[in-house]
């Protein structure tokens, strides 16, 4: 049997030598932010000072993914103080600006009606919702969630809050928060 010849390329690194950049610089500077500066970033995301506390005390993170995975966590752990707490700090997400006077009298009086009767401001995550059908998506929400039952509907309340604190989250440190 013949040796076999090595190639010449052995012992050579097949890939070329890489240096490492992250791919997210935003989630490094929040990783390595102090305390209270993490704090403040997450409680623009979402207003339970447990909630970004939780966040924030985990830190670093790997991935935005793997930050993204532990602040749904941490929102499904938010106690009825600590959601009434986040609820207080929300608002009705804003019309487009070419909605017509009706549509800003029909929400608003939606609005409030949901408001009495739950007692905080209806929340709605829209990230999946062409920006044309935002309204309607907006007056069908609050319209046909007014027929829950107020424990039914803090549990609705919580999940469209985990997922707008997820969205926020994102987008801040993706640098396209608005």
């Amino acid at each position: 049997m013949p040796a076999h010849r090595l190639s010449p390329l052995s012992g050579r690194l097949a890939i070329p030598a890489q240096t490492r950049t992250s791919p997210a610089p935003l989630l490094d500077g929040f990783n390595t932010a102090a305390a209270e500066e993490a704090h403040h970033s997450l409680l623009s995301c979402l207003g339970s000072l447990r909630w970004a506390r939780r966040v924030a005390d985990h830190r670093p993170y790997p991935t935005l993914d793997a930050l993204l995975a532990a602040c749904d966590e941490a929102a499904y752990d938010l106690g009825p103080d600590d959601l009434t707490e986040a609820l207080a700090t929300e608002s009705l997400p804003a019309l487009p600006q070419d909605a017509y006077g009706a549509a800003h009298m029909a929400l608003n009086a939606a609005h409030a009606a949901y408001e009495a009767r739950f007692g905080h401001a209806f929340v709605i995550c829209l990230s999946a919702v062409p920006p044309g059908e935002s309204l309607d998506h907006v007056l069908t929400g609050i319209r046909s969630r007014l027929t829950n039952d107020p424990e039914d509907e803090r549990v609705v309340a919580a999940e469209e809050l985990r997922r707008l604190a997820k969205e926020r989250l994102a987008r801040l440190l993706q640098g396209t928060a608005a």
